[in-house]
């Protein structure tokens, strides 16, 4: 029920993986003939599931066939909170999930049951990149997207397989604010973004973004280290606050929007590029 995400471990086992939202984690072989699923890993317990919350991302670490880890991204509540963090496959069975080998990465506050994005991906360069919305409500009440000391309304990326600092993960050495004197999170990778709730790396390790709008504009964006995606001066190419005569200064536009107008106000929830030769537009 309420399937939010599908994944392959490319472990050489041809098998799909289901996220569904309340906190189950189904798996089956990838062949139109399979009649059978099974529970890889039931987090219920753990996860607060209602409306834009829940088990939200899977990713599944580079190396999986050979060390077993794989990372999630949910939400969890006292308080309400986003949690990444890491699982490993039982050493007994390797169709399930090792429920008592969680190991928190990272928590994120979050001010408001929606914009929660969930999207956690590892890039070509074997880093993790994790997508968090702006904290909810509407509007960005919190100014998160122009916040650089807050988590929120960012793309994140980390170094999963180094430790420093007591933290269970490390920030790669060319993030763009490592290092800052200013109390800006080192772990954010670019900004400015509404609620990023699916991106991608195409066959070009480009990085794909689908931002949700506010209530007109919806965006895509190509993604960049350390650029500012304009959220909430901007709605996609749009001033937004201020409505008229913003600032848009270092700002990078979307590479495409679409008005609510143009196509009945549908919010915009994928973030893949599709290269093969079936549509050719």
């Amino acid at each position: 029920a309420f399937p939010v995400d599908i994944q392959s471990p490319k472990d050489g086992t041809n098998r799909i993986f289901v996220l569904s939202q309340p906190g189950v984690i189904y798996l089956f072989d990838n062949n139109s003939d399979t009649k059978e699923k099974k529970i890889f890993l039931d987090i219920r317990k753990k996860v607060l599931y209602d409306g834009e919350m829940g088990l939200l991302g899977l990713a599944f670490h580079p190396n999986y066939k050979e060390n077993s880890l794989f990372y999630l991204d949910y939400t969890a509540d006292n308080p309400r909170r986003t949690v990444i963090s890491r699982f490993r496959v039982s050493g007994v069975n390797p169709s399930a999930a090792d429920a008592s080998s969680e190991v928190t990465l990272l928590e994120v506050e979050q001010p408001y049951e929606n914009h929660n994005g969930g999207q956690i991906s590892f890039g070509p360069d074997g880093f993790l990149y994790i997508s968090l919305g702006d904290g909810g409500s509407g509007g960005d009440p919190l100014n998160a997207g122009q916040d650089l000391k807050n988590m929120l309304a960012k793309i994140l990326r980390i170094d999963v397989d180094k430790k420093m600092d007591g933290k269970n993960y490390s920030i790669p050495a060319d993030n763009p604010f490592i290092g800052n004197s200013e109390g800006y999170k080192e772990e954010i990778y670019a900004y400015g973004l509404r609620n990023v709730w699916r991106f991608s790396f195409d066959n070009q390790n480009r990085l794909w973004a689908a931002d949700v709008g506010q209530n007109k504009w919806e965006e895509i964006n190509l993604i960049e280290k350390g650029k500012n995606y304009g959220w909430r001066i901007m709605e996609a190419k749009h001033c937004f606050n201020p409505e008229t005569n913003c600032d848009t200064t270092g700002l990078v536009f979307p590479i495409w929007e679409y008005g609510h107008d143009d196509l009945g106000g549908f919010s915009i929830t994928g973030g893949f590029v599709y290269s093969g030769k079936t549509a050719p537009e």
